[in-house]
């Protein structure tokens, strides 16, 4: 899987240096529109995890500036060599202007410039907050936190945290010419090609550096235990985990 991964990247790090990406769309047909509705339908039924990527968005010597993004796609790919994530954003983003522009520096991919906060049961208004499309930088009046020895926000009483960097730029998703070793294969999928919602989103993947340490939060709350259980998103609310009885 890393080896597909990574030589999935090399050749979308080569074809954004040298080739123009071309995006596909047409009029999707019906077998188009319900493989679509049918995947949709599906995946509301599947719960996932709900994370918040925290990172930097302008820094001077005297200022850091953060912001956070609610990942609606996360996923562990990869734990030997390295341990790999991935998740995708809707572009043009911020978030995504930011970390492709940690991947455009050399001298800093083995630093970490981001924080994947995993949200526990009692944060849904947390995930709220970073997943409209305004700008949110932390604020301590909203969002309670700490930073890592990187000087990242943690957000206090996540789940969990770790730090990471980007491998390489982002992967486009409205044009997969970067799958392909060659011009002939991509055009034999792009003739198969129908339909396109006109959101685009690129891929990131991400090798995880460290795992923090996660504070509690501070302040009063009306149940306890909702701290130690992941947050969820199902059926398009938010949920959390519960016991199958007589499992």
């Amino acid at each position: 899987m890393l080896q597909s991964c990574t030589g999935a990247v090399r050749r979308a790090t080569q074809n954004l240096n040298h080739t123009p990406f071309r995006s596909y769309s047409s009029a999707p047909s019906a077998q188009a529109r319900h493989v679509k509705q049918s995947l949709r339908k599906l995946l509301r039924e599947t719960a996932q995890p709900v994370a918040v990527d925290s990172s930097v968005r302008s820094q001077t010597k005297a200022l850091s500036i953060f912001h956070g993004a609610t990942l609606s796609s996360f996923t562990s790919i990869a734990l030997d060599p390295h341990p790999l994530v991935a998740f995708s954003l809707r572009v043009p983003s911020r978030m995504a202007l930011a970390l492709n522009a940690h991947a455009s520096n050399p001298q800093m991919q083995m630093s970490s410039h981001m924080v994947v906060n995993i949200l526990s049961a009692a944060q849904p208004h947390i995930a709220r907050l970073f997943s409209s499309p305004g700008l949110h930088p932390f604020s301590e009046s909203e969002v309670q936190w700490t930073r890592s020895v990187d000087g990242l926000p943690i957000i206090k009483g996540a789940l969990g945290a770790f730090s990471c960097t980007v491998i390489g730029r982002s992967l486009p998703l409205n044009d997969t010419q970067w799958l392909h070793s060659s011009m002939e294969e991509w055009e034999a999928e792009v003739q198969q090609v129908e339909g396109g919602s006109g959101l685009a989103s690129e891929l990131f993947i991400a090798r995880v550096l460290r795992v923090e340490d996660v504070q509690e939060p501070e302040g009063q709350f009306e149940d306890d235990t909702l701290w130690t259980l992941p947050l969820l998103y199902h059926q398009r609310a938010y949920t959390t985990v519960g016991k199958i009885p007589n499992s």
